[in-house]
């Protein structure tokens, strides 16, 4: 009988005991190490990056942090006068400044290239404008628009004497013409302008012989240098006769 009690209370007593171990069980956090972990290398490998694999992640999508482009001569002149524009005009922000500056900065381009383009369509529409794409020879002779400019100032005897000595025929007698009309200008006869034509010319002469004489020799200079023809020695003869005599009467008038 006291051996049945004996029993009863041991077997009582570790069921209360491996109740209380499992309890503290559970409250205990259980903590694995990296040397608790084991991995067979047998069964697990590890995989190798590829070469260059860094390449592959260098477009815009993958970069997370942004640098600010660093600012050349233009942008810092341009912020420049943006702030200077910013101080007269009271902009309320930068912003307002910077694209005033671009609308400033591309109005001046635009107008730079229009008066390119002016100036050249100018060149060729004008009454001279021809000598551009005329022959060489004439062309590295001498500036005429500068002659026509300087009409009073230039020598045409000498210009005369290097057409000649060069061969240049239809250059001496455009030479010839803008002598003439110095002449005249200096008589008075006309009243000379840059920017006059012949028709200009022959209204201002009063005299009829003088003016006959004028129209002449104006239908000569033109057949003979604006007039894409080769310019033989006898038709040169004439014309040059023709002018030195109408220069000499003007002189001597």
């Amino acid at each position: 009988m006291n051996k049945l009690i004996i029993l009863i209370l041991f077997f009582f007593c570790s069921t209360i005991g491996a109740q209380d171990s499992l309890a503290v069980a559970k409250k205990e956090k259980i903590i694995f190490t990296e040397k608790d972990i084991v991995v067979d290398s047998a069964f697990v490998a590890l995989k190798p990056f590829a070469k260059n694999f860094k390449k592959k992640y260098t477009d815009k999508e993958f970069i997370y942090e942004f640098k600010t482009p660093e600012k050349n001569a233009w942008d810092r002149f341009k912020e420049w006068l943006a702030n200077f524009f910013k101080n007269i005009f009271s902009f309320t922000d930068s912003k307002s400044a910077n694209n005033f500056v671009d609308i400033l900065l591309r109005t001046i381009a635009i107008l730079i290239v229009l008066a390119v383009i002016y100036m050249i369509v100018k060149a060729i529409m004008n009454k001279e404008g021809q000598w551009i794409f005329g022959r060489n020879s004439d062309r590295k002779i001498i500036n005429y628009d500068e002659i026509e400019k300087n009409l009073h100032l230039v020598d045409f005897e000498k210009l005369i004497q290097k057409s000649l000595e060069s061969g240049e025929n239809r250059l001496t007698i455009r030479y010839y013409y803008l002598w003439l009309l110095k002449k005249m200008s200096e008589k008075q006869i006309i009243d000379w302008d840059v920017e006059k034509t012949n028709s200009d010319y022959l209204y201002e002469i009063k005299d009829e012989a003088q003016k006959e004489n004028f129209a002449y020799l104006s239908y000569l200079y033109n057949n003979i240098w604006y007039g894409e023809f080769e310019l033989d020695e006898a038709t040169f003869a004439k014309a040059r006769t023709a002018f030195e005599k109408s220069i000499k009467k003007i002189n001597n008038g």
